[in-house]
């Protein structure tokens, strides 16, 4: 491959019609989520696909024969599952009379982690070739979430706007246990957890299982508290059955179950995922109400684990300032909007400027809100 052989791009039919090897070898084995393995699994367990509003589009970059570039691109009906709300863009455009769907939906579906999203060392390349889509075929825009800010740099330069969000994510400070971690909190703070893990382990036991660990009888506890929770949330849960099937013959390690269990029988699960340096905690639910349980399994076990296993990072999902006094602090998160209509595009665009000025002042206040230490 030189640098003047021709640049093509296309978009495979589905996940299963790329090739693995040619996948990972762009996505890199740091993200579960940017797996073929985690993809594929998506649209073969039914969660993506016909029926589903997201349909697989992913996007392919080749220069002289060789894939340089890629993106888990979808094309969205509708706007569930992404974690951030183009709702009121979308009712905008269609009062004006357009057609805001079809989208171009550049994201891991109903997974708000952050993350690469533009495959390969020049995502330029799959910026222009999501745009080409997006012209060649009149859509109303193309939207890349959770991207890294190097991404979201490489974006703007093109002209995509910017959306800023907050995410709570905990960071290691060295620490080499969970004690560790409640030195750095403020006596107060260090109290009130010890209070909440008390209560909420009292009566009962956990398990963490990982991998093959994980047999039918657990993830089968875990697909109901998972049904309970996204029934209550969502309206109707994202994923289907067969994926958690489906995950836990794919992606072995990579999957971590925390059990809580009284007499026995589980009564509440948080589904993980594990990365190279980021334990992300994905799905809870429970078929008890214990008071602070939720904290004890989603926050403060995932701590503990993370340390233990040398983890520098846990992503704990989308929203939620209660995090923040379970020592997760607040960190900015990006996407990015490519919209060619004109007047449509302006209109965002202002709309973007004071949002994200709100933002930052909003950045500002949560961080003085940690429960550490001041030194």
């Amino acid at each position: 491959m030189a640098d003047h052989d021709p640049v093509e791009a296309r978009i495979a039919e589905s996940f299963a019609s790329v090739d693995a090897a040619e996948w990972d070898a762009l996505a890199g084995p740091d993200d579960p989520f940017l797996s073929h393995a985690f993809l594929s699994a998506l649209e073969d367990s039914g969660s993506v696909g016909q029926g589903s509003g997201w349909s697989p589009l992913p996007l392919l970059v080749t220069q002289g024969g060789t894939t340089v570039g890629a993106a888990a691109a979808y094309l969205k009906s509708h706007s569930q599952g992404e974690y951030v709300f183009d709702h009121g863009w979308a009712d905008a455009w269609q009062r004006a009379g357009g057609d805001y769907y079809p989208k171009l939906q550049v994201a891991v579906p109903f997974t708000p982690v952050v993350g690469r999203r533009l495959l390969g060392e020049q995502p330029e390349l799959v910026l222009a070739a999501a745009e080409t889509v997006v012209q060649q075929n009149d859509l109303s825009s193309a939207h890349v979430t959770f991207l890294t800010e190097a991404e979201a740099d490489a974006a703007e330069k093109r002209g995509w706007l910017v959306r800023h969000g907050v995410q709570f994510h905990w960071h290691s400070a060295g620490e080499t246990d969970f004690d560790g971690f409640l030195a750095r909190c403020s006596s107060r703070k260090r109290k009130v957890i010890r209070k909440e893990r008390a209560a909420a382990r009292e009566g009962l036991t956990f398990r963490h299982l990982q991998g093959a660990e994980i047999g039918a009888a657990e993830m089968d506890a875990m697909w109901r508290f998972y049904q309970d929770t996204g029934s209550r949330k969502w309206g109707q849960p994202y994923l289907t059955r067969a994926f958690f099937r489906t995950a836990v013959e794919r992606l072995g390690d990579q999957l971590l179950l925390f059990l809580a269990e009284r007499d026995g029988q589980p009564i509440a699960g948080a589904l993980n995922w594990v990365g190279a340096d980021t334990l992300y905690g994905r799905y809870w639910g429970c078929s008890e109400e214990v008071p602070f349980l939720h904290f004890e399994l989603c926050y403060y076990q995932a701590i503990d684990w993370a340390i233990a296993h040398g983890l520098g990072t846990v992503q704990a999902g989308a929203q939620g300032e209660h995090k923040l006094a379970r020592g997760y602090e607040p960190v900015l998160t990006r996407s990015v909007h490519f919209i060619p209509h004109p007047q449509f595009r302006a209109a965002v665009a202002d709309f973007l400027v004071r949002e994200r000025e709100a933002m930052r002042f909003e950045l500002e206040a949560l961080r003085t809100e940690v429960p550490f230490r001041k030194e």
